[in-house]
């Protein structure tokens, strides 16, 4: 949804109001007025990430000893890292260990599959860390862009807490280093083929090897899948069975379960099969891997006994370009969805599929090199790459058709690539929102795949339908990384319409990251290109999104200059909503030149076409916006009404941002009635609801202006500590403008505690930083504070 203003900040909705008097420290004053001198977000019930546990586990029980040594602390660790051969056991042995001890870690439990060793790309730490940090109830406006800076609120929402950290399938010290807690409260189990030596080294890690099954404990395995459904299996036998499968526990069960499912049919025939199986592979590879020869032939051997239907469909999986999959997606890919899910049960009962969930499927990494082997031996290149495309472009409608469900009005790209397998439906908002989360991984796979096999439409258009929920997820990376993917995508198909939404696309992420150079580029790239191609609404779409950046920098001149073409671009084309946003848009930049009396007139114009069309996210805006007007004119009764009428709406779509956000305008309201006691406690909640939003920005304007409402108050000392705050806060985020006045009020209640020296240094800062500001707003201030100091 475009907004019309700070849209470089997310607004996404809560549907839950965070919680506000409990997270804070307070302390009451003889005026009922709150002291509030910090605040943490409300942590919420305990995290429960863990995978279910593994059936037929096999002892172990030297390693889950060590492990159970780790944690009473006789050695000391708070990382280990479990490594070893690939199908030996590593997540298995930490699942049943993570299960057992859980109640030991009453914080919570987190797990992430890094898939160091998927055929994709592995997971990079700052998409591991967004996903931690949503789980631990961060809200997407809080997740920074930065890295580092992710890493380090990571670290301090897990600080004095006990939680478990399952890493699992990481390639690469470097991979884990970013998720490790700084605190030895926490414990992190990380898994890898790799010995990760450097976080051992460094990071004091303590290394368990995994080494294939003792062959008691092969044997025993074999004998607890196989027990309740064959009889005479010698001893000798199973060993030898346990001997093909090299002892590994992922072959191992493959193998048991296929004797399992075969009871009448001897195990010595079985084995000859696996035997013969073996040397057909011997024949095939010169590899001198014996563990993996053994898990391959085991897969071979599991996988000739399917019916002809399920192997198909198992090999095709292999195209697959995401972790997991559901159903539908399993029928897109065969082209049918007829028996699908008996199919997937079939792959499920012989091991070669894992279901993790409701309609949740995933393969074994070593199992999906494996399908993707067959699939590029058994099925010819035409039928692969239309069993893809099938694939890929049911994701896209699946999409398009979420998008249609919850957020309408971003529906702007005609999807043109045809379907062959029937998309999803959601009867919900809630049903299409909650799909995209599931799928969040897939889709930005998707596009990426689609890309690199030459579906170059499906890529540009998949990451246009993306772009209008990454955007609300605050999900940079995924944003970033479909964009620049459609973005190549339009470019190899010589589509400027697509190029043009790309750029759009590139552009707005990075003004959502406060990264203004490289989004003003983007933006007039695609500027230029729809002029060139004569595409009307996106010029004016691209010219409202340069009046946005003008905003951001205080470029007022711009921005109205950009805001009254865009404004009388989309009124000749006749769309009301868009209107209406630009009305407002130049109503709102209209009242910070102080040209009131004209942004009334366009924040009514606006307001009139919203609540026509039903648009109630933008009327709450074009009345919070109104309502400061109304204020400063001296319209206090109008005012008041224009503002609990957009907290009304707030309150309604129980929408967080809006309302902290609108509270400060609430309270303004209430310090012009002469109410300041009663105006302190809307910024009390909005300070809180920021402070667990993670928009400093908007908590040291609630900060500020709490130290104005103190100040009136007749309590300066107070009023300067929240005003220093807001300053600092200002300053680390490089806001000239909100920095200039926030000293500009602490050098006023600085004057009123008698400390002239202090007020003086705050106002010849703020001179300074109002001097490259030229419109009337900035110049009434800059002119206010040369005043003070010319009387001192």
């Amino acid at each position: 949804m475009e907004r019309s203003e700070d849209d470089d900040r997310p607004h996404h909705v809560n549907r839950s109001e965070p919680a506000d008097s409990a997270d804070i420290v307070q302390a009451r004053d003889v005026h009922g007025g709150v002291h509030f001198h910090g605040a943490n977000p409300s942590e919420g019930r305990p995290l429960r990430q863990l995978p279910a546990d593994v059936r037929h586990f096999i002892d172990r029980r030297t390693e889950l000893d060590y492990l159970d040594g780790v944690l009473s602390g006789d050695t000391g660790e708070s990382l280990v890292v479990i490594t070893g051969t690939a199908g030996v056991g590593k997540t298995s042995l930490a699942l049943r260990w993570a299960h057992r001890v859980r109640g030991r870690f009453p914080d919570g439990q987190l797990y992430i599959n890094l898939k160091g060793h998927d055929p994709g790309t592995p997971m990079t730490p700052e998409q591991a860390l967004d996903r931690f940090l949503r789980a631990l109830g961060v809200s997407p406006a809080a997740v920074p862009s930065d890295a580092e800076e992710r890493a380090a609120l990571f670290r301090s929402h897990l600080a004095d807490r006990r939680v478990l950290l399952v890493l699992d399938n990481a390639a690469t010290s470097t991979q884990v280093r970013p998720l490790l807690p700084g605190t030895a409260s926490c414990l992190v189990l990380v898994t890898s083929r790799n010995r990760l030596s450097g976080l051992v080294a460094r990071d004091g890690g303590r290394r368990l090897n995994l080494g294939i099954l003792p062959d008691s404990d092969a044997v025993a395995l074999l004998r607890r899948v196989t027990v309740e459904y064959r009889d005479g299996d010698t001893p000798e036998q199973l060993r030898e069975l346990a001997s093909l499968c090299a002892r590994l526990p992922l072959a191992l069960r493959i193998a048991a379960e296929r004797a399992a499912s075969r009871p009448f049919m001897p195990l010595v025939e079985l084995i000859q099969d696996l035997r013969d199986e073996s040397a057909l592979w011997d024949a095939l590879t010169a590899g001198d891997d014996e563990e993996a020869d053994a898990v391959r032939t085991v897969f071979a051997w599991s996988y000739r006994a399917l019916t002809d239907d399920a192997a198909r469909l198992f090999r095709l999986l292999g195209l697959h370009p995401g972790s997991d999959f559901d159903s539908s997606a399993a029928g897109a890919l065969l082209g049918t969805s007829d028996r699908i899910r008996q199919l997937l049960d079939a792959l499920v009962g012989a091991n070669l599929l894992e279901q993790s969930g409701p309609d949740r499927y995933q393969l074994h990494d070593l199992l999906r090199a494996y399908a993707t082997d067959q699939v590029r031996q058994l099925e010819a290149e035409d039928d692969r790459n239309a069993a893809l495309r099938r694939l890929l472009n049911w994701y896209l409608h699946t999409a398009d058709s979420a998008l249609a469900t919850f957020m309408p009005f971003n529906r702007t790209v005609a999807i043109t690539e045809p379907i062959e397998s029937a998309p999803l439906r959601f009867p919900t908002e809630t049903a299409a929102s909650a799909w995209f989360e599931t799928e969040r991984e897939n889709l930005v796979a998707a596009t990426k795949a689609a890309g690199q096999n030459g579906l170059h439409q499906t890529a540009w258009q998949l990451a246009a339908v993306l772009r209008s929920v990454l955007m609300h997820q605050n999900a940079f990376e995924d944003w970033l990384a479909t964009a620049r993917a459609g973005l190549a995508a339009a470019r190899a198909a010589h589509n400027r319409y697509g190029e043009s939404e790309a750029l759009e696309s590139l552009g707005k992420a990075h003004f959502q990251a406060r990264r203004l150079a490289e989004a003003e580029e983007c933006h007039l790239a695609a500027l230029q290109i729809r002029r060139e191609t004569g595409n009307r609404f996106g010029e004016a779409v691209s010219t409202n999104a340069l009046g946005l950046l003008g905003l951001r920098h205080r470029r007022l001149d711009d921005s109205l200059a950009y805001f009254r073409q865009s404004l009388a671009m989309f009124r000749a084309l006749g769309i009301p909503r868009w209107e209406a946003l630009l009305s407002s848009n130049l109503g709102e930049t209209l009242y910070e030149f102080g040209h009131l009396g004209e942004a009334v007139e366009h924040l009514a114009r606006a307001l009139a076409l919203q609540r026509e069309i039903g648009d109630r996210a933008q009327e709450g805006n074009s009345l919070f916006f109104l309502s400061m007007a109304q204020r400063e004119l001296g319209h206090t009764a109008q005012a008041l009404h224009s503002i609990e009428s957009a907290l009304d709406i707030a309150h309604g779509e129980r929408n967080s941002v809006w309302l902290a956000h609108w509270f400060v305008a609430y309270a303004r309201v209430l310090r012009s009635l002469g109410r300041e006691p009663e105006a302190l406690e809307p910024l009390h909640r909005a300070a809180v609801i920021q402070r667990t939003l993670g928009d400093q920005s908007r908590e040291a304007m609630a900060l500020d202006c709490t130290g104005e409402t103190y100040r009136e108050l007749g309590q300066p000392e107070e009023a300067a500590k929240f005003h220093l705050q807001a300053a600092k806060t200002h300053r680390e985020l490089g806001d000239r403008w909100h920095l200039a006045v926030a000293l500009d009020h602490l050098a006023a209640a600085l004057t009123d505690t008698e400390r002239p020296t202090d007020a003086r240094r705050h106002w010849e800062e703020a001179s300074a930083l109002l001097a490259p500001f030229p419109d009337p707003r900035a110049t009434e201030v800059r002119e206010r504070v040369n005043a003070a100091l010319s009387d001192r």
